[in-house]
């Protein structure tokens, strides 16, 4: 039986048990779970800067034991990771579940053999509220 190669990607700022939970949950449905961790130029998809800079972060994820290997995310192009890494599943978060660009997902995946998995997402913890506390104590 082959190895199964599992596959994340997240930006890990002020990093959190949403965080953990997904990379623990993540290791426990393939044998080797890469991880991209999104590079500091690309964080501003979500309109936001990185607290912490991508080599401190990249630090932290791989510093977490149910991660084999980290990689640097570079754009937001699953299907050319996929081309790069060859993973047999890929992990996300559920508040992504039946969105026009992961329906697509799912589809150009399920062509190549991979299987997408859910988890669900931390509800209240998650980097933007730990922002928004930090925002407000410092003023």
């Amino acid at each position: 039986m082959s190895k199964i190669i599992g596959y994340t990607t997240g930006v890990f700022d002020l990093f959190h048990i949403g965080h953990l939970n997904i990379l623990k949950k993540a290791k426990e449905h393939c044998d080797y779970l890469v991880v991209g961790v999104t590079i500091d130029e690309l964080v501003e998809y979500k309109n936001v800067k990185a607290v912490i800079p991508y080599d401190e972060r990249k630090g932290i994820v791989e510093s977490i034991k149910y991660v084999d290997q980290v990689v640097p995310q570079t754009n937001m192009d699953k299907m050319e990771a996929w081309k790069e890494l060859r993973f047999n599943r890929m992990f996300v978060g559920s508040d992504w579940k039946g969105t026009d660009k992961w329906d697509r997902y799912e589809k150009e995946f399920a062509k190549v053999g991979v299987e997408i998995i859910y988890f669900p997402y931390t509800k209240g913890t998650s980097s933007t509220r730990l922002r928004e506390v930090l925002q407000k104590i410092t003023r």
